[in-house]
Parts: C-alpha cells; structure tokens; sequence
C-alpha cells in the first residue's frame, strides 16, 4: 500500500497541474491495472476501495492546485470519481476475482 500510494503521489504530484487531466489518469492507469491484476485473487476488497477513494483525492487535489484563483464555488464537488472514470480513470473497485473453490 504504501509504494502504490507512492507512486500515485509521484504521478499527481501538483507540478502535474500545467498537464491535461487525461495525461495523468493515462499515466496512472498502468499502475493500478499491475497492481489489481497483482492482487486480485486475495480478500483486497477494502484495500482496493482506499486505494480508489486516495486516487480520487489526489486527482481532485490536483484540478484544485490547476485552476488556483479561478476556481469558482462548489465547482470542485463536481469533480467526483464518477467523473474522472468519465475520463478514463481504471477502478479498482469490483475487479477481486475469488478463486473457485476445489
């Protein structure tokens, strides 16, 4: 967890905020598709929601540090994760595949 956080960090780090939102989630996507695929036979489920909920944050954080002052009221609600899977965001959420029993 705390390598994958890591890398999330290095990849929204908010020197990132010039970047088009879809550059990012394009670079992020690799990360977390390795690192689900890595661990989705296992009881990940509540990792994988923490992981989708600070991806989301981070990604939130960094439109805020992007539109600085012209940032108007309540426009950062709109920013949900909803929304940036509109824009191509990989969740983790829902892809935990248990293995058949024998």
């Amino acid at each position: 967890m705390k390598r994958l956080r890591s890398k999330v960090c290095e990849r929204t780090d908010h020197r990132r905020s010039g970047t088009d939102i879809r550059d990012v989630i394009a670079d992020l996507n690799p990360v977390l598709r390795g690192w689900g695929n890595y661990f989705k036979t296992g009881n990940a489920a509540t990792k994988f929601r923490q992981i989708d909920n600070y991806v989301v944050w981070r990604l939130c954080r960094l439109m805020i540090k992007k539109r600085g002052r012209n940032l108007r009221t309540g426009q950062h609600l709109a920013w949900t994760e909803e929304w940036f899977s509109g824009h191509g965001l990989y969740r983790l959420r829902g892809t935990i595949r248990y293995p058949k029993a024998a």
